[in-house]
């Protein structure tokens, strides 16, 4: 019976595991480094990587994700550990503005 309970518990992570990943976190841009290929980005929780909030710099995936981010831009955005240590994020897009 404990077995099973442990099979039921281990598919369920697994199937949540998909979810916390599309999952994406809000954030505000700090600053910008087009040539260092970062950005600064102050966070709410980053439930994907475990992480809480704070202010940090990120690596971006693709260099071209920077091009139209500018300091107090609010944002949605997803981070992955990249190698290394490092954080990357992956997906980033202008948070929708609340209807008046």
């Amino acid at each position: 019976m404990m077995a099973r309970k442990n099979s039921l518990a281990v598919f369920l992570l697994a199937a949540a595991l998909p979810v916390l990943a599309q999952q994406l976190a809000d954030g505000e841009i700090r600053k910008v480094d087009r040539k260092a290929g970062t950005v600064t980005i102050k966070h709410g929780p980053i439930p994907a990587i475990d992480m809480p909030p704070m202010t940090m710099v990120f690596h971006a995936k693709n260099a071209a994700m920077l091009r139209k981010l500018k300091p107090g831009d609010k944002v949605k955005f997803q981070a992955e550990m990249g190698t290394g240590g490092k954080t990357v994020v992956t997906r980033i897009e202008p948070a929708k503005k609340a209807p008046l």
